[in-house]
């Protein structure tokens, strides 16, 4: 999107939400506002899953809310990896997956799909979080498991359900947040900000109401990646002499030389949302949702190199302490950048909840890549800043569209006997991904191709539950959901090596039972026993990805078969007025688990490369304690938290003998959140929150055995505090510090240090 247009749309945008909101405030007299959505999902559609919830009260209390994604902070058992503020690139981690399987959860809000199902990755697969603003969200639920037959086999790790506001009078809020962090590693020292501007209006005038929002995010970021090259075996005089590198190992052991840093992004983005809601009847409404996220990203490097005159140096032949490195233009080119993003969002619901015998909903989204660009420059340093031989990747027609329906019939009548639930589904996923060549890769819009990756999905599903109260302290859930999968359209082309290749259709059907009985034991008690079948179809990127073998590129497998999951969970459970105490048991045994790992392309061949393979069998087992107590020893004072231990194994992977017995990538064995809140009055709100993991493997042989240091993966500690103010009935301030202990950390990437935030809200 043009940088005028953009200017002037956000200037536009700005005017309608403030001016109005300002002409109201001064001609109307406050109203109190009535939010929709106070329930839980679970107890909305009777899901028989272990869920945690968090509202909007919950978050503005304890939680540094910059993005939508930081509300899950602290829920028992998750983990976005949001690298720095404004992160496109944040999937979800649950019990039993990792950041590497962000088809492994569904993330909606108000039922419209934000995963990113056309891949199984942490990179542009990853959840569209910036397609709601936090000053949008009620309530967020968390479902964890695979055991609704609504929700389809993505759902083995979480299904995560974002409710938004809907105002029942006029409401309006505006609110202001800087954040800097102080960085501190190797040879970057700096201070990182962010700014972000946000605002929220809406009505409702008889049986019609609308909400409008509009979120603009400036932020800087801490280096995500470091430039590495391998130590040779000998010393040697040769090469140019360098200083500036620092000494140090990969995650695998081997001595390596820090020479700089990559990834420094510079984002500009903006979501603007619009939400109209019309009544039709008592308990029947339609409603239309737009979103547009708008992102600018320009990541640029430092080098730590410097030549005998100081000059900055990037690559060549160089001796460094003694050694002859040979580091080629691209490793520091290919961690320089320009991202431009137009994404928009639609959808159309038709709602019917009166609660009586007959309910019914109709949900239909599109979710659409207009514009995505990715620039990288070929050529070396310095030069190369100012133009040259580069790439462009462009996504532009990649997306996806839902349609799902669903009834509920109570031939009882609420409260009675029986309810039974039923809908139907249907999705499809295209791929559009292609790679130019071009002669200056700031400057030129077109070039030659040089690679392709097209291909679609479709599916079609029907589900049936029955939830039948045996007694009244009984109660008995089953299930069941059919589907039929299909990938079709796929096409790989490549210009060098050469490679043109159709890729077969494929289809798969799978049926998948569900069951679940809870006791209402005695008094507060509750014990519930779960049991679920999944089945996670290969997605289009999974399916249609290029292997360079040498002078060959090929396309290793097609044909990958769904990964299918058989999960279990036993909840003990106590709930009073003022809190909630929870112990889970859970396992979860997958066959053809879609990983990525090492293997032969060539049958036959020593030669490995890493790419997504169906293996054999793998098995979790777990134990999960969370609880939550209002008002301990003096009102005001809260706790929560959770710890779960985890035990990931592969059981069977003939293609990859030495990973059978290892810890499954990117689950830690432990994982805990504990948040301390103190409110002595309606004034002041003092929390202090603790988020911990042990460390993960990131290899499927556990050979990285280094944890500090790029691509390794630390054992980390991290204190966050939060301090809020309410001024007087419109104005409330805040002042929160994240890693409040600076502990500097890596998940493969540099995680954020001390980072401090100062925020001014307004609502009327």
């Amino acid at each position: 999107m043009p940088s005028q247009f953009r200017a002037r749309l956000m200037a536009g945008v700005t005017i309608a939400v403030f001016v109005p909101a300002v002409a109201y405030s001064q001609n109307s007299t406050p109203e109190r506002v009535v939010i929709e959505g106070t329930r839980s999902v679970a107890e909305r559609d009777l899901l028989p899953a272990t869920i945690e919830s968090v509202t909007i009260d919950d978050l503005n209390r304890s939680v540094n809310l910059t993005n939508t994604e930081d509300a899950l902070k602290y829920l028992p058992d998750l983990f976005v990896r949001k690298r720095h503020i404004g992160d496109t690139q944040a999937p979800v981690t649950t019990r039993t997956s990792g950041v590497g399987s962000s088809a492994r959860s569904l993330i909606f809000a108000d039922g419209v799909l934000l995963s990113a199902l056309i891949g199984n990755n942490n990179s542009f697969a990853s959840p569209r979080w910036g397609m709601v603003a936090p000053n949008e969200i009620q309530r967020i639920d968390v479902l964890y498991g695979p055991f609704a037959a609504q929700y389809a086999g993505n759902s083995i790790g979480a299904v995560i359900e974002i409710t938004t506001r809907m105002p029942d009078a006029f409401v309006a809020q505006g609110s202001v947040q800087t954040v800097v962090q102080d960085f501190d590693q190797y040879s970057t020292h700096s201070g990182y900000p962010a700014f972000q501007l946000s605002g929220l209006i809406g009505d409702r005038s008889g049986r019609f109401s609308w909400r409008a929002s509009v979120n603009h995010l400036y932020s800087r970021s801490q280096p995500l990646a470091y430039v590495t090259a391998t130590r040779p075996a000998s010393p040697s005089s040769s090469g140019t002499p360098v200083t500036g590198a620092f000494a140090d190992l990969n995650r695998t052991g081997a001595a390596i030389a820090e020479l700089g840093a990559g990834g420094l992004e510079q984002q500009r983005q903006d979501n603007l949302t619009l939400k109209l809601a019309y009544d039709i009847m008592p308990g029947a409404s339609i409603a239309y949702t737009a979103g547009l996220f708008l992102n600018d990203d320009k990541a640029g490097v430092q080098t730590y190199l410097r030549n005998a005159a100081g000059a900055p140096v990037y690559s060549g032949s160089l001796n460094i302490g003694g050694y002859n490195y040979s580091v080629a233009a691209s490793a520091f080119s290919n961690n320089v950048y320009r991202l431009e993003e137009t994404h928009w969002m639609h959808s159309l619901a038709l709602t019917s909840g009166t609660g009586g015998e007959w309910d019914w909903s109709l949900i239909g989204s599109l979710y659409d890549f207009a514009e995505d660009k990715q620039r990288i420059p070929s050529g070396a340093f310095p030069g190369a800043f100012a133009g040259g031989a580069g790439s462009i990747t462009d996504m532009g027609g990649t997306g996806w569209q839902t349609l799902d329906a669903k009834g509920v019939f109570r031939p009882y009548g609420m409260g009675g006997a029986n309810e039974l639930s039923f809908g139907a589904h249907a999705d499809r996923y295209t791929l559009s991904n292609n790679r130019f060549n071009v002669v200056n890769w700031i400057s030129v819009s077109d070039g030659p191709i040089a690679n392709t990756a097209r291909g679609k999905t479709q599916t079609y599903a029907f589900w049936l539950q029955d939830v039948w109260r045996v007694t009244t302290d009984l109660k008995l859930t089953v299930g069941a959901r059919y589907e039929s999968w299909r990938a079709y359209n796929g096409f790989n082309y490549s210009l060098s090596p050469a490679l043109s290749v159709a890729q077969p259709k494929e289809d798969e059907t799978a049926l998948s039972p569900k069951a679940s009985l809870t006791w209402q034991a005695s008094g507060p008690w509750s014990v519930t026993a779960s049991y679920g079948d999944a089945y996670r179809f290969p997605t289009v990127t999974e399916l249609y990805q290029a292997i360079t073998t040498g002078s060959v590129l090929t396309v290793p497998n097609p044909d990958l078969k769904p990964e299918h999951a058989q999960s279990a969970e036993l909840a003990i459970e106590r709930r009073t007025d003022d809190g909630k105490l929870r112990l889970s048991l859970f396992a979860e045994n997958i066959s053809d688990a879609l990983i990525s790992q090492s293997a032969p392309l060539v049958t036959g061949s020593t030669t490995l490369f890493n790419y997504v393979q169906n293996i054999d069998h793998d098995r979790t087992y777990g134990v999960e304690a969370a609880f939550e107590q209002r008002d301990v020893v003096i009102p005001g004072l809260s706790f929560q938290g959770s710890v779960t231990y985890v035990d990931p194994r592969i059981v069977s992977d003939p293609a990859f003998a030495s990973a059978v017995g290892k810890r499954i990538p990117q689950i830690p064995a432990w994982r805990g959140t504990l948040v301390a809140t103190y409110s002595p009055d309606d004034v002041w709100t003092y929390s202090v929150a603790v988020r911990y993991s042990s460390r993960v493997y990131a290899t499927i042989d556990n050979t990285d055995i280094v944890t500090h240091t790029y691509q390794g993966f630390d054992p980390y500690f991290v204190v966050d505090a939060r301090v809020s103010y309410r001024i007087d009935d419109h104005w409330t301030a805040a002042l929160g510090i994240d890693n409040l202990n600076n502990r500097k950390y890596f998940l493969f990437h540099p995680f954020p240090q001390r980072s401090a935030i100062l925020e001014l809200t307004y609502r009327y």
